[in-house]
């Protein structure tokens, strides 16, 4: 979910492979796989009953695939944005000549990276829905395929206005100062848990442990992959833990704002 560079990609893979040498060890096989890049294709992998270890965003989580996987655990990042095993998103304009409040975005454009992202469109339409007029508040939403996508859409001026996931937003920083360099924040939304660690819900509970012992214990052993990542632990974590999510999207609804538009 956060392979924003080549770099980070390969860090991502470290980590997988320790966690494949750990369980190795006690007999149970790890073989990365590319799910590929189009939504269908990630909501199918998420649901194969082989998969031990993957990360979701919340939002799919409460609105249907919770029945499907288990919780590994949440992600505690050390980035600004996020608490303990909380994040947020920032709410991002054109640097420089862009709106300086929400409410100033009536009729503006807004870039989403994707219509079942929690930080990208929930969080977004949880904000907005207060501001909306008869179930509307922006001119033109714009669905860019991703966050860095939308950075981008920002700083060019193809949109106006957009919700980052912090944690995407401080890989961005450091990676694509660029992008980064062409918005401003003008907000952030409430914080809920990260993107959870799913396997299947055919992984048992001792199995579901290992994984995350493993992938606790690879933070440890590495420092500068701990670094180079921002993560520092990986805590348990239940299915309750996202119903704020649910809950946005619910707030959002009752408001006659049940879209992003």
């Amino acid at each position: 979910m956060y392979n924003v560079s080549a770099s980070l990609r390969a860090d991502w893979v470290t980590l997988i492979e320790r966690v494949a040498q750990s369980l190795q060890r006690t007999g149970v096989m790890l073989t990365a796989v590319d799910p590929g890049d189009d939504a269908a294709a990630l909501h199918a992998f998420w649901r194969r009953e082989d998969m031990l270890l993957s990360q979701a965003c919340g939002y799919p989580l409460v609105q249907g695939l919770a029945p499907h996987v288990r919780l590994i655990g949440t992600p505690r990042f050390r980035v600004p944005g996020c608490q303990w095993h909380t994040y947020r998103s920032a709410i991002v304009v054109r640097a420089g000549e862009g709106p300086d409040t929400l409410a100033a975005c009536r009729g503006a454009r807004a870039a989403c990276n994707a219509p079942d992202s929690h930080s990208g469109m929930n969080a977004l339409r949880h904000a907005v829905a207060p501001l909306a007029r008869a179930g509307r508040f922006f001119g033109e939403v714009i669905h860019t395929g991703s966050h860095l996508a939308s950075l981008a859409a920002v700083s060019a001026g193809e949109a106006d206005v957009a919700a980052i996931d912090c944690v995407t937003l401080a890989y961005a920083a450091e990676h694509h100062p660029e992008l980064v360099a062409g918005v401003r924040q003008i907000g952030a939304t409430p914080a809920v848990a990260g993107l959870p660690f799913i396997a299947s819900r055919r992984a048992d509970a001792p199995l579901v442990h290992r994984v995350r012992a493993a992938m606790r214990q690879a933070l440890h052993d590495d420092a500068a992959l701990r670094v180079r990542l921002r993560l520092e632990d990986v805590v348990p974590s239940a299915v309750a833990d996202y119903q704020p999510v649910s809950g946005m999207a619910l707030e959002a609804g009752l408001r006659g704002y049940g879209a992003l538009n």
